[in-house]
């Protein structure tokens, strides 16, 4: 029940804000991201709204190819369907807002585009809009255009027919992620430097991990993939190690007590301390999933004693 619980209250969106930021991290400095953007009083919202700030700028991720100035993005999660009337919703979502300009014609129309993104192939939706006239054109691996009688430049997007190499935080996006796609998304995110872009890999890696926890089980149990999750994940990491530390040292005093009354209070206190490490090498070992090494390495244990305690698990 907790389980299932977890699962349903999984917070997909901010997971596909960061992911699509980092889609666009080659052209960022002319793009600018507003999520959630308020379309009236009520609560009534796009997903997000990309404004690129500099129109002679080709953007170089393939799914920011169609942008112009003004872009409303759709996003719909694992659990949300792809109708006829959401494809019209999110172009009523464009509408609206072009009708907020302060000027007539401000936010022309040409200059505004839609993209919806969606992980499994719409087929019903593509069915329908071929039979009301429109043409649908696959530009790149998993994005598709929509030609005809349209009244804004639209795309859809379907994150699990994207390339790895390319997008591999969309595709992590799923209930279903891949090892390779997860392996690919740390390799390409091992580089960041930036706080908000780390902050963003970040935010992909708790969605995915949140319903994929086998899998990243498994990714933690590789000792290259464990340095690049560390490095993305050091807070949240940091956080569990400190406490399954305190308990291992908690341990430790316990036992160097007692050997402390049996032996003498120096020697005692000497054996409470490796009694201690030990305590938090096993609890790392047990939880992360991670080989002595790795557990050595993460408490910062001198590489001079490493094979002594290795020898005592």
């Amino acid at each position: 029940m907790g389980d299932n619980y977890e699962e349903a209250s999984v917070k997909w969106h901010p997971g596909f804000y960061s992911a699509a930021e980092l889609e666009l991290i080659s052209n960022k400095d002319v793009l600018e991201f507003q999520r959630e953007y308020n379309l009236s009083r009520e609560p009534l919202r796009m997903d997000l709204l990309i404004i690129k700030k500099l129109a002679d700028v080709r953007i170089e991720n393939e799914i920011g190819r169609i942008f112009k100035k003004y872009n409303v993005v759709e996003y719909k999660s694992p659990e949300d369907g792809l109708s006829i009337d959401d494809y019209y919703k999110t172009v009523g979502y464009a509408c609206l807002y072009k009708g907020q300009g302060q000027r007539v014609n401000e936010i022309p129309a040409e200059e505004l585009t839609v993209s919806i993104f969606r992980e499994s192939y719409p087929r019903e939706l593509f069915g329908m809009l071929k039979k009301a006239g429109l043409e649908v054109e696959e530009r790149f691996p998993g994005i598709y255009y929509i030609h005809g009688n349209v009244l804004f430049d639209t795309q859809i997007v379907v994150t699990g027919r994207l390339t790895r190499e390319a997008h591999s935080g969309l595709r992590i996006l799923s209930r279903d992620a891949r090892e390779e796609d997860v392996r690919a998304f740390l390799a390409k995110t091992a580089w960041l430097r930036e706080q908000g872009d780390r902050l963003n890999a970040d935010a992909v890696l708790q969605v995915s991990i949140a319903v994929n926890r086998e899998l990243y089980d498994e990714i933690r149990r590789d000792i290259g993939m464990c340095e690049a999750l560390r490095e993305l994940m050091k807070d949240e990491i940091a956080e569990e190690m400190a406490e399954m530390l305190a308990r291992g040292l908690e341990e430790g005093r316990e036992r160097g007590r007692a050997e402390g009354r049996a032996e003498g209070r120096a020697e005692g206190m000497e054996k409470g301390a490796d009694s201690a490490m030990l305590s938090a090498i096993r609890n790392l070992m047990e939880t992360m999933k991670w080989t002595a090494e790795q557990a050595m390495e993460a408490i910062k244990v001198p590489v001079d004693d490493r094979g002594r305690y290795a020898g005592r698990l």
